[in-house]
């Protein structure tokens, strides 16, 4: 069994790794810390968990971290990168699912993050945590940089096409929408029930943090400069993300060879569905699962290609696509635990 620890359980994406880690038949949860929960057993605050996840929460001195196999990392940015060198000289491999090891570039983090990075030596051998674009670097990983929610979708909708060299890199758009849950478990005003309820509005137009990790990532598909227009949206749901790119193709192709170039490039990925060409997925389709959907449009069979990506946040967007990368560093299957079928209706 893992011995799996859990730094920073109380918040929506540690919960959503107590619900998957809780069932999986590789893992045995060991340690959840939260300073301010010290001694509160789990299932107090999440009675979903009752009967399913023992333990009570406690101080990180307390929790011995060092005994683990492997640590999850839900916390803010600048958290895990204080901590994961000592657990790795303990023989502990680190899984954070925040943004301390996703950039490469430590000064465009520094800038987007707003805080020094103290250990650019990890942060130079960590793996990008993206199990279909990054397989077999996150076998032999000891650091997993797991990747942001909107960037995940990002990259599997333009993946195809930058890789086959047919769209113009420098004129990509990415129009998406994300639930409340993505700002995480927090009592700010913009994500009140009376404030994000029967609302709809984009934020961070001028610049959100998930551009340079995506284009970071995006620039490896090819080799022409990448451009990216990047704006999110919150909608009124719990959770849920539906990602709109767009893409200008630059050569003839029909639809039926844009079809079998993602069906071709995803077609034994257990977590990646390919629909039918002009298909409309929907958020509730990937509700509580680590599922995520893709389908391509050609308004009027012209040069533009609009690619419609789903997942649930909190799942493919997040815990889910973390405990994807430890069943590959672990040797499992990679959709060990991780085979929920979406919540519907």
């Amino acid at each position: 069994m893992i011995k799996v620890g859990i730094v920073g359980g109380t918040g929506y994406t540690g919960v959503e790794l107590l619900r998957i880690l809780a069932t999986h038949p590789e893992a045995q949860l060991t340690a959840i810390t939260s300073r301010k929960e010290d001694g509160l057993p789990v299932a107090d605050m999440y009675p979903s968990l009752r009967g399913r996840v023992p333990l009570a929460f406690s101080s990180p001195d307390k929790a011995n971290l060092n005994d683990c196999d492997v640590v999850f990392f839900a916390t803010p940015h600048g958290v895990a990168m204080a901590q994961t060198p000592e657990l790795l000289a303990a023989g502990v491999k680190v899984i954070d699912l925040a943004a301390d090891f996703r950039l490469k570039d430590v000064a465009q983090f520094q800038q987007w993050y707003g805080i020094p990075h103290t250990c650019p030596d990890v942060l130079h051998e960590a793996v990008y945590g993206l199990p279909e674009l990054n397989r077999e670097a996150i076998k032999s990983a000891r650091v997993i940089g797991n990747p942001g929610c909107y960037p995940t979708t990002m990259q599997l909708g333009f993946y195809p096409l930058l890789k086959a060299g047919i769209i113009d890199a420098s004129n990509l758009i990415a129009d998406c929408k994300s639930g409340v849950s993505g700002a995480g478990r927090k009592a700010e005003i913009g994500i009140l029930f009376s404030e994000a309820s029967d609302n709809f509005k984009a934020y961070a137009v001028a610049g959100h943090r998930h551009v340079p990790e995506t284009v970071e990532q995006l620039q490896k598909m090819c080799a022409a400069p990448v451009n990216l227009i990047f704006t999110p949206h919150l909608v009124p749901m719990i959770r849920g993300m539906h990602s709109t790119l767009y893409a200008k193709l630059t050569t003839e192709i029909s639809n039926e060879a844009l079809q079998e170039l993602f069906e071709s490039t995803y077609r034994d990925e257990q977590f990646v569905d390919v629909m039918p060409f002009g298909s409309h997925p929907e958020t509730r389709s990937t509700r509580g699962s680590n599922m995520l959907r893709i389908a391509l449009h050609r308004p009027a069979n012209g040069a533009t290609l609009i690619v419609l990506v789903v997942q649930d946040n909190l799942m493919k967007g997040a815990a889910g696509q973390a405990v994807q990368c430890m069943n590959l560093m672990f040797g499992l299957q990679e959709n060990c635990g991780l085979t929920h079928v979406p919540l519907l209706p």
